[in-house]
């Protein structure tokens, strides 16, 4: 079968779906025949979003409330049916030095890029598990498995994001409902404001990102790199000496990149958001 007769006809509900990835693989899902849900704590942003791409159903999704996320899910199976796939992608990026980082984002970062996963990922499995169908893709990255100064926080969230979607795969199984992670490399949306990227790579743009979750709901795997280029590196360093790993981060500006070579001007706006600052 193609992929459009896999997808097309499928219930798939996206968080953090205003903007960037979320909506790059709304609309890619969407071009494929999927009657897709976008839900977002930016309530004005995603109704935009959504009106824009002509979807049923969007709206305010805050994936740290329990309440908030089963009446977002609640609201897509009364319109649309069965929920067949949750794409867990919310997630904040707030960059600097692990010493000045206040306690009050730490938490926020795992509120939202680890409670807010598993959160999804439970009350998609208590949906799915009973029909016997359905799949859970969560949105980890390439930093999950790369130590990158100035991201110390968010790479331990996504790190966790990575162990969670192992996990419940295996624990899975037999049941009929797949776990799928997709690891970007950095990628060409807010989250890399003011930042000039890896020397010598290129960042990913969103509707790789879209092509790899589709791929990933025709032929479901357990796990997909975006690039892969990118995704290659990280599976070499694993079998080099850390000496020669840490070398190669500094020739590539890994260690420079989300602490002192940054645009903070060109980043000021994401940061403020990122962190809460304009709640």
């Amino acid at each position: 079968m193609t992929e459009a007769a896999v997808i097309s006809g499928k219930v798939v509900v996206i968080t953090g779906g205003a903007r960037g990835i979320g909506l790059a693989t709304a609309r890619g899902l969407r071009d494929l025949g999927a009657r897709v849900a976008i839900g977002d704590v930016d309530e004005p942003t995603v109704k935009e979003s959504g009106a824009g791409l002509g979807l049923d159903v969007y709206g305010k999704l805050d994936v740290t409330d329990p309440e908030s996320f089963s009446a977002f899910l609640d609201e897509v199976e009364r319109q649309l049916g069965p929920i067949d796939v949750l794409i867990n992608n919310a997630g904040i990026m707030p960059a600097g030095a692990f010493v000045d980082e206040p306690d009050r984002v730490t938490r926020r970062i795992l509120d939202i890029n680890v409670y807010g996963v598993l959160l999804g990922s439970k009350l998609a499995a208590q949906r799915m598990v009973p029909r016997g169908r359905g799949h859970v893709v969560n949105i980890a990255s390439l930093a999950a498995e790369t130590p990158t100064p100035g991201l110390a926080t968010y790479c331990a969230s996504k790190a966790a994001v990575l162990s969670l979607t192992e996990a419940l795969r295996v624990e899975h199984r037999d049941t009929g409902v797949e776990f799928s992670a997709v690891l970007p490399t950095f990628t060409n949306t807010e989250l890399v404001a003011g930042t000039k990227g890896v020397k010598g790579f290129r960042n990913a743009e969103p509707a790789e990102i879209a092509a790899a979750v589709a791929g990933l709901l025709e032929k479901p795997r357990a796990r997909v790199s975006v690039t892969r280029t990118a995704g290659a590196l990280i599976a070499l360093q694993k079998v080099l000496p850390r000496v020669v790993t840490e070398f190669l981060g500094r020739r590539f500006g890994q260690e420079h990149l989300f602490l002192d070579d940054v645009d903070q001007a060109a980043r000021q706006a994401y940061e403020r958001r990122a962190r809460g600052e304009n709640d």
